[in-house]
């Protein structure tokens, strides 16, 4: 057994720091400092002084949601999200090592031949923001967002008057991909948690959690930078094209048939794709509650829970292949 298995397993799930594992800059979720001046503008208006809360018109083309920290655009027809990317503007939990970095190049919903038709719903609020339009047969897509340099800080909710799932498709900026996790292939089937009795039996808890796979995303151009695609009522679509990696032959659902720059997922109506960033992106955690209604951007445990890091340069072997 590793001497940071030992460290880990005693300390019952405290994070500790190795030489090879870069950690967040701070340990906790996107809290004030993580968004300290953050706010975005969108078709004019700001959230920052005047706030906002109201309709306006809906552009005939993508408009810019630009924050200090995180910027992106929105198709008002689908909802669409392309180019978002960190600004990387000085904040404790920068992760960019103070570069503009891309990460996704693209969240696109199939709303399967319906449009949004409504006018835009919005409200700007601090660093918050959350951006609400609708369409023929129950059609309703909300985007909610924080402008603060890691945590908890997106997500996309579909909802459909048939009561079906929306197909979203992720695509990676060309400097971004995603990793099987090697730190937590290293713990994979201990127990962690500050509620745990045995590293070897737990038992199940709250703050007792089995480690399993990670897919991780980074970047090329920000080493410091993690992320993960948070799913609630989501299921990852399986793509046998990519499959035959190392990472895949085990057989686990969080890498079997993964892709290296895209992941496609089935969201149920009212289900939601978040992003978590930061230590919310490697901790162990249970998964995310059954939620259809008013669900929230953050379902971390902060301090009860372990965070196992990622590593300063991921290993070729760790990459998800092919990219698509």
């Amino acid at each position: 057994m590793s001497t940071r298995r030992i460290s880990v397993l005693a300390a019952l799930a405290l994070t500790v720091p190795l030489a090879a594992v870069t950690a967040p800059v701070a340990a906790q979720a996107a809290g004030s400092r993580f968004c300290e001046g953050g706010s975005y503008t969108v078709l004019g208006k700001t959230g920052t002084k005047d706030r906002f809360r109201g309709t306006v018109a809906a552009p005939a083309g993508r408009f810019t949601v630009q924050g200090k920290y995180t910027q992106f655009s929105i198709d008002p027809a689908t909802f669409a999200i392309y180019d978002y990317a960190f600004t990387g503007k000085a904040n404790v939990g920068d992760m960019t090592g103070g570069k503009a970095t891309p990460v996704y190049a693209s969240k696109v919903p199939d709303h399967r031949g319906l449009a949004l038709t409504s006018t835009i719903s919005l409200e700007l609020r601090d660093e918050g923001l959350t951006v609400s339009r609708t369409g023929p047969s129950g059609l309703t897509m909300k985007i909610q967002a924080k402008d603060c340099a890691q945590g908890g800080i997106f997500q996309m909710e579909a909802a459909r008057g048939d009561g079906t799932a929306t197909r979203i498709v992720h695509t990676l900026a060309d400097s971004a991909f995603y990793y099987d996790n090697p730190n937590f292939r290293a713990e994979l089937g201990a127990w962690l948690g500050s509620a745990c009795v045995s590293p070897a039996t737990g038992p199940a808890a709250t703050y007792c959690v089995r480690v399993t796979p990670r897919v991780n995303i980074a970047s090329d151009t920000a080493p410091a930078l993690v992320l993960r695609d948070s799913a609630q009522v989501a299921t990852r679509v399986a793509q046998p094209q990519c499959g035959p990696d190392f990472t895949n032959t085990l057989g686990l659902s969080e890498t079997k048939d993964h892709c290296g720059g895209v992941s496609i997922w089935d969201v149920a109506s009212g289900g939601r794709m978040g992003m978590v960033t930061g230590e919310d992106a490697t901790e162990v955690a249970n998964p995310p509650t059954v939620c259809t209604t008013d669900c929230q951007a953050e379902n971390g445990v902060n301090g009860r829970l372990a965070t196992l890091g990622f590593p300063s340069t991921v290993p070729a072997g760790s990459r998800l292949t092919p990219r698509a």
